[in-house]
């Protein structure tokens, strides 16, 4: 199939670049808008109880549990100052007569008649105050409109300052300035890629195909997620991380085919045989790997949140795209260039202005990969034993993970809903955006049982209040009458202060301790501290099935690339190795707050669990890619060899140095797409572009330049045993690379006959 592919795309070259520049327009125009049709988060699913029970307030307490909050600042004359009141009645005002906003409850309308409830909403010092509401709508319209709020109330008028936050503006913030870090990522990656690859080419042509392929990828990615935006809900945290990915992997693919094809006209081959040769090998390769990366995203969608579901089909498809852009353009564009691919060689001027000759070619034994793994190899077993235990080393810190949702603290304190939650956490005596709601449906008893109730949620440690219908509770003693609308026909519920963050292990312990008070009747616990709960348990439940998916699915893909059943096995866990070594180093960086200074982020004391997730399955597939690429090289020579255990020393060695610098440099090169990613000004993006270039980094010399050596020296034949009815099995199904010179053959004789058009 890939020698069709290449044989199309070689006879009708034209036709295919334009049609993928016609594809790329318009890909491009149409996912020009993706970012407005996506949801902040996409954490939350309708199966949680805590989602449960905002949907039951939504439906029958409509502004019960606000997720907007305005906050006013009157340094001058305070929060009963004639400005501060003022400016409170305008945006009280707007927002209820805006048909979208609900439950709108502030300081200056309960203060002379809820003077218990006004407390809660004004700060310690009486220099700010609080006005509360609620959004409604789908995920994208709350967060759309909250957008449109938060840029006609924030700002300073009369002396008072207006900041707007709570969950809405908190991922209204997050949505725009991830938009805002997409351009500044692709403004750095991109021509800091193409130094590199002239870097890493010489020539100047040869670095602009790599570069051609990852535009193309970009453009596709973004009418990807607009398509699946029409369909399902997808994250905004998938607009950067997918965009980088198939920028990242189409550079890697057409970094692996130049090279070859480069290599295949350096051995004497014309440029169709060259180019047919090295779609057979490295073509071959991108096809495994980029089937590795796609399975292991594929993996995500066994979980029901948005977030991962996004980034299973999106990826898949990105994936896809970088495939099949790798596998058709390249071959199109080679056949056009031929040897004019090394054109605008940047190192001959060089050479002339430093007096330098033309370079000897070495013998690859003298290759630096050649003589490092060597030496490797002498020392095999010291080698992987401390590279292994330096690497376990790393990852310790993962021993003491703490695993929370993200709250507004993900973005800098230049966002209004960063600046809106840190005066509630510092200078308020409970977080209104964070307080506990407990809803109990079909509630019909007497009003004394949801006091008796409410009385006794109020003595779990460090609640500042319960409020119900029947009363505001403190430390178990009623301090005032409560509010009858909060209890109806279908049901009533209760709003729980709440001082401790959700996501900490107080904030847990405090949620445990209310779960425990025995209630008058069925309840359904939500707020920031339940829903935090509710996914992580949602997720942890899945991720035995998404890790064995993934596991099985790496297994028998590389039992099917080498028809070894070691070689997989030993993949497995030095990627699993790897990537400890990796989330350990993630820790101590981001959960311990090491670098939080030099890195622009807050620490929380926990990490967002998502991040960790999907990093594993970018990471993994990602280094599956380099595996697939080495093993691909090592397996030539070993076939090409008499079998014998010098044969698999020598193949190694070989396989290694004719693939070191290629993966090296896609390593790379990788890695600055995903730093670029890093200079986001969310907390999250840093985590994984961060994460994800230590990643690859590690792999690529760690592990393919030390562990993976040494451990295929040690097993010396035995890297490619197979139980003999799998042996049978694998000639039956397997994959095996064609002949070196079957598609030269094929081709001269089609052309011979005239059956091929010239390029």
């Amino acid at each position: 199939m890939l020698t069709t592919l290449a044989r199309f795309a070689m006879t009708r070259p034209r036709a295919v670049l334009v049609t993928a520049l016609l594809l790329m327009i318009i890909c491009g125009g149409f996912g020009a808008t993706a970012k407005s049709h996506m949801v902040g988060g996409g954490y939350l699913t309708d199966e949680l109880e805590a989602v449960q029970a905002n949907d039951f307030i939504e439906d029958n307490f409509p502004g019960g549990n606000p997720n907007l909050v305005v906050l006013l600042t009157a340094p001058d004359g305070g929060v009963n100052g004639p400005a501060a009141r003022t400016e409170a009645e305008r945006i009280t005002g707007l927002l209820t007569a805006d048909p979208s906003v609900t439950g709108v409850r502030s300081y200056w309308n309960t203060v002379t008649v809820r003077s218990d409830l006004a407390t809660a909403l004004r700060s310690k010092d009486s220099q700010r105050g609080l006005i509360l509401a609620t959004i409604t709508g789908t995920d994208t319209e709350v967060q759309n409109r909250a957008n449109v709020l938060s840029a006609e109330l924030n700002g300073d008028r009369d002396g008072v300052q207006v900041r707007v936050g709570g969950m809405a503006g908190t991922f209204a913030d997050i949505n725009h300035q991830v938009e805002k870090d997409l351009i500044l990522a692709e403004a750095i990656a991109v021509p800091i890629s193409g130094i590199l690859l002239v870097l890493v080419f010489g020539s100047v042509v040869a670095a602009a195909l790599p570069l051609g392929v990852g535009f193309f990828a970009i453009a596709a990615t973004l009418g990807i997620l607009r398509l699946l935006t029409t369909v399902m809900d997808v994250s905004i945290f998938a607009l950067n991380m997918t965009s980088a990915l198939g920028l990242a992997l189409a550079i890697d693919y057409s970094l692996f085919i130049v090279s070859r094809y480069r290599e295949e006209l350096a051995a004497g081959r014309d440029t169709r045989a060259a180019i047919l040769r090295s779609v057979q090998t490295a073509g071959r390769t991108v096809v495994f790997s980029g089937l590795t990366v796609a399975l292991a995203l594929a993996a995500l969608a066994v979980f029901p949140q948005p977030f991962f579901k996004s980034f299973a089909f999106a990826g898949v498809a990105v994936v896809a795209a970088a495939v099949g852009a790798s596998i058709l353009l390249l071959p199109a564009a080679l056949i056009l260039l031929g040897d004019r691919v090394n054109a605008w060689d940047l190192r001959k001027p060089l050479r002339r202005l430093f007096g330098r000759g033309e370079p000897t070619p070495k013998p690859v034994e003298q290759s630096f990969w050649y003589r490092l793994v060597t030496v490797v190899m002498r020392r095999a077993l010291p080698v992987a034993i401390v590279a292994g235990a330096a690497l376990l080393a790393l990852g310790t810190p993962f021993l003491s993970a703490h695993f929370a949702s993200p709250d507004d603290r993900v973005i800098g304190d230049f966002a209004s809903s960063r600046q809106v939650g840190d005066a509630l956490r510092e200078d308020f005596n409970a977080d209104m955006a964070n307080s506990a709601v407990v809803v109990l449906p079909g509630f019909h008893g007497a009003p004394n049982e949801l006091g008796a109730y409410a009385a006794a949620l109020s003595k779990v440690p460090d609640v500042p209040a319960v409020l119900s219908s029947d009363g505001v509770y403190v430390n178990g003693v009623k301090m005032a009458a409560g509010i009858p609308e909060m209890t109806g026909s279908e049901g009533a519920y209760l709003s729980v202060g709440a001082k401790a963050a959700p996501g900490s292990e107080a904030g847990e312990q405090q949620l445990a301790a209310l779960r425990a008070v025995p209630a008058p009747g069925e309840t359904l616990f939500g707020g920031a501290a339940a829903l935090n709960e509710d996914t992580m348990d949602s997720v942890i439940e899945r991720l035995p099935v998404a890790g064995a998916l993934i596991a099985v699915i790496t297994l028998i893909l590389l039992f099917l690339f080498t028809g070894s059943v070691v070689l997989p096995v030993k993949a497995l866990l030095l990627n699993i190795l790897s990537l400890t070594a990796t989330f350990g180093a993630m820790i101590w960086v981001f959960q311990e707050g090491h670098l939080s200074g030099l890195l622009g982020f807050t620490s929380t004391g926990s990490i967002d669990l998502f991040m960790p997730i999907l990093m594993f399955c970018l990471a993994f597939g990602m280094s599956m890619d380099y595996e697939v690429f080495l093993l691909s090289r090592i397996r030539e020579e070993w076939l090409a060899s008499d079998r014998s255990k010098a044969a698999n020393t020598t193949s190694v060695a070989l396989g290694v140095a004719r693939t070191g610098r290629i993966f090296t440099a896609a390593a790379g090169l990788m890695a600055v797409v995903l730093l670029a990613v890093a200079t986001s000004a969310v907390a999250a993006m840093k985590l994984f572009g961060i994460g994800l270039a230590l990643a690859v980094i590690a792999d690529a010399t760690v592990i393919r330049g030390l562990l993976a050596p040494a451990l295929m020296r040690l097993m010396s034949t035995g890297n490619w045993w197979a139980p003999k009815p799998l042996a049978a099995l694998h000639k039956r199904i397997g994959l095996e690379e064609e002949p070196g010179d079957l598609g030269t053959e094929v081709f001269a004789a089609e052309r011979s006959l005239g059956t091929v058009r010239s390029g």
